[in-house]
């Protein structure tokens, strides 16, 4: 099985276990975030999904989207207005994002600690955090690797 192909089950069950309707649009906007090596722009998929139903619209796309990252199985990565598949959706805790530059490789840790950190820090400053988004931009090893080989 695929890493793709678990994390559709995995979406299924969590969508049957919340009672939520996992539609043949939205599989297949997983699916297409789920087979990318790197993020995918909403227009990106619109233009991949018109091919498929020649009625896909912008809203088709970001009403899927907005179903998946309700349900954790998507993150919007901010600083590329890009999407990508969470590897673990039934982690329910932050995360943050590695983005490499150069191929635009995503990976996600989830650094609870920093989190938290960040959290009470900004609640001792009388502030209430809603959304927690941490980028980091750099290089991935085998884009470091190819270039000191050249």
């Amino acid at each position: 099985m695929t890493d793709a192909t678990a994390l559709l089950a995995q979406a299924e069950r969590q969508c049957q276990q919340r009672g939520v309707r996992f539609t043949p649009i939205r599989r297949r906007v997983l699916e297409m975030i789920a087979g990318a090596s790197g993020g995918l722009k909403a227009y990106e998929l619109l233009d991949r999904l018109a091919v498929e139903h020649a009625a896909a619209r912008p809203p088709t796309i970001y009403r899927a989207l907005d179903f998946l990252i309700e349900q954790g199985l998507v993150h919007r990565i901010e600083s590329l207005n890009a999407y990508v598949a969470c590897p673990c959706p039934e982690h329910a805790h932050g995360f943050q994002l590695l983005i490499c530059r150069h191929c635009g490789r995503v990976e996600e840790l989830h650094l609870d600690d920093v989190n938290a950190q960040l959290s009470a820090q900004a609640r001792t400053l009388g502030f209430r955090v809603e959304r927690q988004t941490i980028e980091l931009l750099g290089s991935c090893d085998a884009c470091l690797n190819a270039a000191v080989r050249a």
